[in-house]
């Protein structure tokens, strides 16, 4: 709501310059009445008299709009930087392009011998703004093409893209009816709610065994999210409402998005490798993401010192952990308390976590951070930030920028490194072993695995 009164403010704004502009040109006259001079008598002749001016005046109109609307994108649009699968965390070198050099890393990398790569759990499948009232979205997750739909009841479903009659994409041109969705092939539709076909327009009867699979699904913190059990066992847990989001204290101000090419447990072992803080993401954000130059001596005067905990919950949230963070910056040597920051990030199952800011002076806000798998070596990683409406949307897009500079450090190891099933650890590495006795809970003795890898699966 916020967001489109801001909206509607700058196009007022717009207008207006828009409509004082061409008043000023339409009643610029002859230079004499303005600054004393006059034109040459040929532009009288030709019908030019005034046209420099008019269009200086169209010039500086266009760069006045042109700036407003840097400022508003500055100062109220929300902050969306959406990654493509090779734009970040691989190098390009002897004239490849980045798509040919994320290729080669994908197809003479070792995979390791790897878990099983789809846990049970809550993924994110997209944001709830990204979804109006009778829009239909092609979502690829788990390996499985799914059409995401919102009803005219405002509800959204999930349900396998294709259409069980002769396999059209229902995502491709289907169409929302009621709380139905409906083939564009033949016009089957199919019920959100259990996936049942519920009218074939040529057909006197539907037969019962009409249906498309529907997915167990979820609407919660401004996210669409859906479990998956290799089992097919039904949601074992919930993930947790945060109601500054449902009351609209906290609202939408930006998200990033990435695509990783590795095994989806590497990610949130992160937050238990606790030392790799200390060498990654200690030279500050002006140092940029790429590793070999974040710790340049150019800006080694600014530096972040981490101090942090990762533990398990216990029963009845063992599908639980949380990792302590504590952040402070120093500049010259010299502490900023100002810009002290603590943080609890609590993870909820493989794909969901909960990152919880809280500063005296910055205010309060969360950033979800979500992990969802799009093939088995494949997982898209958003970070949506809801903050309190009272704070200048500035601080935390300044916030989700930051992050996403730090987290794009840790893209480019993910993205050429292999998974070792038996590291070599020392003793203050045990977390990380903690941490994969914890996420072995989410996998089954039916959780599937990698079999092989198609080298063509190029991006």
């Amino acid at each position: 709501m916020e967001n489109s009164r801001a909206s509607l403010m700058f196009k007022a704004v717009a207008v207006a310059a828009i409509g004082l502009t061409a008043t000023f040109v339409m009643l610029v006259q002859d230079p004499d009445t303005l600054f004393g001079g006059g034109y040459p008598e040929l532009w009288r002749r030709t019908g030019l008299a005034g046209a420099p001016t008019r269009a200086a005046a169209c010039i500086f109109a266009g760069v006045f709009l042109l700036a407003m609307g840097w400022l508003y994108r500055l100062l109220f649009a929300p902050l969306e930087l959406l990654r493509g699968v090779d734009e970040v965390g691989y190098i390009a070198e002897d004239g490849r392009s980045r798509a040919q050099a994320a290729n080669e890393v994908r197809r003479r990398r070792k995979t390791g011998e790897l878990p099983p790569v789809y846990p049970n759990g809550w993924y994110r499948v997209l944001d709830s703004h990204m979804l109006e009232r009778g829009d239909v979205k092609s979502v690829t997750v788990l390996g499985q093409q799914v059409a995401v739909f919102r009803g005219q009841d405002g509800k959204a479903y999930v349900v396998d893209a294709y259409c069980p009659h002769l396999g059209a994409n229902l995502a491709v041109g289907g169409r929302v009816v009621g709380g139905c969705i409906e083939c564009p092939f033949h016009g089957w539709q199919f019920r959100g709610t259990d996936g049942k076909c519920v009218r074939i327009p040529y057909a006197d009867k539907v037969p019962e065994f009409a249906k498309v699979r529907c997915w167990p699904s979820c609407e919660i913190n401004g996210q669409v999210l859906v479990w998956f059990h290799c089992d097919g066992l039904e949601p074992s847990w919930r993930v947790p409402e945060q109601s500054e989001i449902t009351r609209g204290e906290w609202v939408y101000r930006g998200r990033t998005e990435h695509f990783i090419n590795a095994h989806i447990e590497e990610i949130p072992e992160n937050a238990a490798d606790i030392a790799h803080l200390a060498h990654l993401h200690t030279p500050g954000i002006v140092s940029g993401v790429d590793l070999r130059y974040t710790n340049s001596k150019t800006w080694e005067f600014i530096r972040h010192d981490w101090k942090v905990e990762w533990k398990p919950e216990p029963e009845p949230d063992k599908h639980c952990s949380q990792m302590l963070v504590k952040h402070a910056l120093t500049v010259f040597g010299r502490h900023w308390p100002l810009l002290d920051l603590d943080v609890v990030a609590r993870q909820v199952g493989p794909g969901v976590v909960f990152l919880l800011f809280e500063h005296s002076f910055l205010g309060r806000g969360v950033i979800m951070h979500c992990v969802t798998p799009v093939e088995p070596l494949l997982q898209c990683v958003s970070h949506t930030i809801f903050y309190q409406s009272t704070i200048p949307p500035l601080v935390p897009k300044f916030i989700l920028r930051a992050e996403c500079i730090q987290f794009e450090r840790d893209v480019m190891i993910w993205n050429n490194k292999t998974y070792i099933s038996k590291p070599m650890l020392v003793k203050e590495d045990s977390a990380i072993q903690k941490h994969r006795r914890w996420f072995s809970q989410f996998y089954s003795e039916n959780s599937p695995r990698l079999r092989y890898q198609h080298d063509t699966l190029d991006f």
